[in-house]
C-alpha cells in the first residue's frame, strides 16, 4: 500500500461527523471491531486521540498494527496510523475544544497530558498501482 493524500471532501466530510469508526489491522491483516471515536482536522490533516492515554483497547491495537479502516461522513478509507508530532498538539487541542466544546465533562480527558501523548495522524492508504 502507499500513502495518499486526503481530499477536500474527505476531509470536510469526516470533519463535519460526530464520530470516526476506527477498525485496527490485526498481524493477520484481518480488522478489528470498529470503535466510535472523536476525530478533529488541523489543516489538512486528521488526529484521534485515546481518552484513556495508552490504556485504551483500541490505541494499543493501533500502535501495535499501525494501521486501520475508518469510516466517517460517508468516507470509507483504509489508512496508516502514525504517531503525531509533538509540536501539534496545541492545535489538536484547539480543535478537540471547538468541535467537542457543547461536552465539556468529555473533551477535558482528550486534552489531558495523558491523552496528547496518544495523538494518531490518520494518513490515507491505496493498493500500489491502483
Amino acid at each position: 500500500m502507499t500513502q495518499q493524500r486526503w481530499t477536500t471532501d474527505d476531509l470536510n466530510r469526516i470533519r463535519d461527523a460526530d464520530e470516526l469508526r476506527l477498525a485496527p489491522r490485526r498481524k493477520d491483516g484481518t480488522r478489528r471491531r470498529a470503535v466510535p471515536i472523536w476525530v478533529v482536522r488541523v489543516g489538512d490533516e486528521l488526529y484521534v486521540r485515546s481518552c484513556r492515554g495508552d490504556g485504551g483497547r483500541w490505541y494499543r491495537a493501533a500502535r501495535a498494527s499501525r494501521e486501520g479502516h475508518v469510516s466517517a461522513g460517508g468516507v470509507s478509507k483504509d489508512v496508516a496510523l502514525l504517531a503525531a508530532d509533538d509540536d501539534v498538539n496545541d492545535a489538536v487541542d484547539a480543535a478537540f475544544r471547538e468541535k467537542c466544546g457543547r461536552s465539556t465533562g468529555y473533551v477535558e480527558p482528550m486534552l489531558a497530558p495523558q491523552a496528547r501523548t496518544t495523538t494518531l495522524r490518520l494518513v490515507p492508504r491505496s493498493e500500489a498501482g491502483a
